[in-house]
């Protein structure tokens, strides 16, 4: 499967398609009102990706502090991303994504909307700061190991399809629970 490397490859191409999903993501707040629709689906979509990075960068820390030689010969993250950075992105990003569903299973303004606001933001922070840290590193990965062959090259690119086609099953699946959302119910 690539090992360390392979799960570091994967990671980073996770990190690329969140990238691009994120940015759509993003653009629809502003516009909220009008784009309320595209919001909804986007953000179901994203489920599949975020779970896979969750789980590819959640493997990578279980394999580093089981001591494993090859996830430990890459290093530690560095220490505030590792202690300060990931678990209050982990955290927000759980909240984030659980309160957007939530919002769809009981539509309301009140707590969970509110909770899904302020999550945001301290979502956009930590994550703000992680793709700073990580960003050039992941695109290097990319770069430098696309023309290598790094073992298991087919199931990391069979996880990412089916983590965004996961996504999508959501999204078309759990669309229409935001009926009341589309069309002013919401209370």
């Amino acid at each position: 499967m690539g090992g360390a490397r392979g799960n570091a490859l994967l990671t980073s191409l996770v990190a690329a398609m969140l990238l691009v999903l994120l940015a759509v993501e993003g653009a629809t707040i502003p516009l909220i009102g009008q784009l309320l629709s595209v919001h909804v689906f986007v953000g179901l979509l994203l489920l599949g990706p975020v779970a896979l990075k969750l789980a590819s960068t959640g493997y990578r820390l279980v394999r580093y502090y089981g001591r494993n030689e090859d996830y430990v010969s890459l290093g530690p993250p560095a220490s505030l991303m590792r202690f300060v950075v990931a678990p209050v992105l982990v955290l927000s990003t759980l909240v984030l994504f659980g309160s957007g569903v939530l919002l769809l299973v009981r539509p309301e303004q009140g707590a969970i909307l509110g909770l899904h606001k302020a999550s945001f933001v301290v979502w956009f922070g930590a994550m703000t700061v992680h793709v700073l840290a990580y960003a050039l590193r992941a695109g290097r990965h990319l770069v430098t190991e696309a023309g290598r062959r790094v073992e298991g090259r087919g199931y990391r690119i069979g996880a990412a399809v089916l983590a965004v086609g996961a996504g999508l099953v959501a999204a078309v699946a759990a669309y229409p629970l935001a009926s009341p959302w589309l069309h002013g119910l919401a209370q």
